[in-house]
This record gives structure tokens, C-alpha cells and sequence, in this order.
């Protein structure tokens, strides 16, 4: 028999109490690990930019509210709510309008790291002074700063009380693994496989459907928290394919190496098949045709833009011709955000042999990697309809 992890499996735990990002400051941790999200970001900026031009300036008597949802514990959120910021800044003060004061909520599931988050925040500047003073302090934040903890496809806010909407790279993750991927009674059973990729069609339903609910469930939400005039801008991992069993860069990420690395542990006898059967990773790439759906549905949203934007590779590496290096950074990407729920399902020792066969393995394929391994963004600008 194989022997059990170290922690006590938590198959009955509702996921949104368990998913987060790999916190802290370690090696593996996210807020170590996302500068590929980073890149990307930065490289949107000029979308960020048109969304905000389309959103409408209140009296400067109203505070004016941004909500990064899925914000994570890296210093990306802080960088995109500063930008943010500042281009309403520059709206508010090209119109001759005195710019309001601004509020920053920044929200992801409660186990989130939000103490690693904050910590990151620079000092607020002086509210006793005026507006000018404040904006002036670059070292400082010209907002107030707040966390809010819970799932963004359910409520989180007052009706009519946020006027921008941001969330990247968050949209992907799913509420929960559908639950007939891992019933073996169904024909959905994704039985030998630990993500969708290369999985069959009724596996690949299952996801589509729960990506499908989960958005509409987003959006519904949204609808009733944002203010008139308001908008929102949405990236999360998107594919070129329309087959959904083709996850493009999310399934060379979870559907190779990391899949090897589990089936590896099996044949060790370090874990049984029904324990690997049992994990799956609950992340879907959508097209822009799954992610159009929903829109339309939901009805209450126009679609400024919409498109598939080429994000590039997660790794980032200084030694490209190192492979070492290259396998390292592909299980430290994988650990940083999936780290947390495979040692819960595992325990922590067994979870450190997945990622040393996930580095092991990466390193023997380097060059591959860095060739092939390219993530596509669904970018979505919505105001209301």
C-alpha cells in the first residue's frame, strides 16, 4: 500500500478556503515567481488605459473606488491600482476637475496571503495636506487601501459602489473541479490525469460548463456592484484552439512534466492511482467564443474589446542555456500556484518529490520549453450595456 502524506487529506474542503498562491517570500512562493505576470501586465497597460477613458468622472465630493479582484500577494496589484490611479488622475485634473479621493480594495479568497501583500504597500501620504501634496509624494500612495476576503463569483461589495473593476490572471481558476471529473460512475471521470489537457470530451464539458457558471455567476455579481458609468477590465488565460482538450500554455504547464511528475510518484508506490485520480487542477483556458457566451447571456454587459492577446512565456530565466536553471524555474512557476493544493492533498513531503520530479524532468526538456511554452490572455474591457 502506498504511503499516505503527511497532512490529513482535505478532498471535503470547500476550495475556496484552501486555493491561494504560494505565500511568503520563499523561493517558490508567488510573490517570487510572478514576474512573467508582470511582463504581461505591463504590456496591456495601453488597454487598461482605453478601458479607463471610457469611464465616467463623478463630483470629486465622491470618493472614486478601485477593486483589483484576485489580487494575489505580489507587488503586481500594487503596480496596476497605482496606474490605475494615476490615468483617473490625470482625467479628472485635464478637465480642470479637482480629483477626488481614491479608495484600493484589493480581494482574493481568504486563505490569501494578504499579511505578504500588505506589507508591500507603500506609507499613505499625508491626508492632513491637500490632494496636491498628496499626489505629489511618489514614494507614497495617493489611496486609501483596504482588503477584502471571499470569492469574486458571489457578491463583495454594496450595489453601486465600485467604479473600476480589475482582475488578471485570476479568471481561469475555477470554483471548484466539476464534480463528475472525479466520480467513477460518470463518463466525465478524468481517470489517469490530473488537468484537462489531452483529457476526453466529457471531461472537457464538464470544465467548459463550470467555467461557463462560474463567469455567470462573476458577471451577475459585478452587475449589481458597479456604479452607472463605470468599468471593467478582465484578463485570464485563453487559448487559440477550439478544442477545449487543447489548453495551450496552462496544459504544458500542468499537462506534462507536472503530470509526468505525478505518474512517476505512482509507479514508485509513493501514492496510489486513485490518489493522483483524485487531484485535479481546477484551471480552464476558455476561447473567446466560451468567454463570449456568457457575456451575451448575462445581457448586461457591452463588449468593448475582446481578444485573444499573446501573453508569452511564464519563465523567466537569466541563463536561458542553463537548463538546471530552466527546469527550476518551470517547478517553482507550477509550485507557486498549485503548491498550496498539492500539499494538501499529498502532505508537504510528498508534495517536495512531485516538484523535484517536476524540476528534473523540465531540466531534460529546456530548450523545448523555452520554444514552446507560450501562454495566450482572453483581454475583456465590459462596461454596462
Amino acid at each position: 500500500m502506498a504511503p499516505k502524506g503527511d497532512n490529513v487529506v482535505v478532498s471535503n474542503m470547500k476550495l475556496e478556503r484552501l486555493l491561494s498562491m504560494k505565500g511568503g517570500k520563499g523561493e517558490a512562493s508567488y510573490a517570487n515567481n510572478s514576474q512573467a505576470q508582470a511582463l504581461h501586465a505591463r504590456s496591456m497597460l495601453h488597454l487598461i488605459e482605453e478601458t479607463l477613458d471610457g469611464v465616467q468622472l463623478n463630483s470629486s465630493e465622491v470618493p472614486f473606488v478601485v477593486v483589483d479582484l484576485g489580487c494575489s500577494c505580489g507587488s503586481n496589484t500594487i503596480y496596476i491600482v497605482d496606474v490605475i490611479i494615476k490615468h483617473m488622475i490625470k482625467r479628472y485634473e485635464a478637465l480642470g476637475y479637482e480629483p477626488p479621493e481614491f479608495s484600493a480594495f484589493f480581494s482574493d479568497l481568504p486563505s490569501n496571503d494578504f499579511n505578504t501583500l500588505f506589507q508591500l504597500l507603500p506609507p499613505q501620504a499625508n491626508y492632513g495636506g491637500s490632494m496636491e501634496e498628496c499626489l505629489a509624494a511618489d514614494s507614497h500612495r495617493s489611496y486609501f487601501a483596504a482588503g477584502v476576503p471571499g470569492s469574486f463569483y458571489r457578491r463583495l461589495f454594496p450595489a453601486r459602489s465600485i467604479d473600476v473593476f480589475h482582475s488578471a490572471f485570476s479568471l481561469h481558476w475555477l470554483s471548484q473541479v466539476p464534480d463528475s471529473v472525479l466520480d467513477k460512475r460518470s463518463k466525465a471521470y478524468n481517470k489517469g490525469r490530473v488537468f484537462i489537457h489531452g483529457a476526453g470530451e466529457n471531461t472537457a464539458n464538464a470544465y467548459r460548463k463550470q467555467f461557463q457558471t462560474d463567469l455567470a455567476g462573476f458577471l451577475a455579481s459585478r452587475s449589481q456592484e458597479m456604479k452607472r458609468g463605470g468599468s471593467m477590465f478582465l484578463v485570464c488565460l485563453g487559448r487559440t484552439s477550439v478544442d477545449p482538450t487543447d489548453q495551450g500554455g496552462a496544459g504544458l504547464l500542468f499537462g506534462t512534466h507536472f503530470q509526468d511528475a505525478w505518474d512517476d510518484l505512482v509507479q514508485e508506490g509513493l501514492i496510489s492511482n486513485e490518489k493522483r485520480d483524485n487531484f485535479n487542477i481546477p484551471v480552464y483556458a476558455p476561447s473567446l467564443q466560451d468567454f463570449r457566451e456568457v457575456v451575451e447571456a448575462d445581457g448586461s454587459f457591452a463588449i468593448n474589446k475582446l481578444e485573444v492577446f499573446k501573453g508569452g512565456s511564464p519563465l523567466v530565466v537569466s541563463r536561458p542555456d542553463d537548463a538546471v536553471e530552466v527546469g527550476r524555474a518551470l517547478a517553482n512557476s507550477c509550485r507557486s500556484v498549485s503548491g498550496v493544493l498539492v500539499d494538501a492533498h499529498i502532505g508537504d513531503r510528498l508534495s517536495e518529490e512531485l516538484f523535484l520530479r517536476v524540476e528534473r524532468r523540465a531540466a531534460s526538456h529546456a530548450k523545448d520549453l523555452l520554444e514552446q511554452l507560450q501562454f495566450f490572455h482572453i483581454v475583456a474591457s465590459l462596461s454596462f450595456a
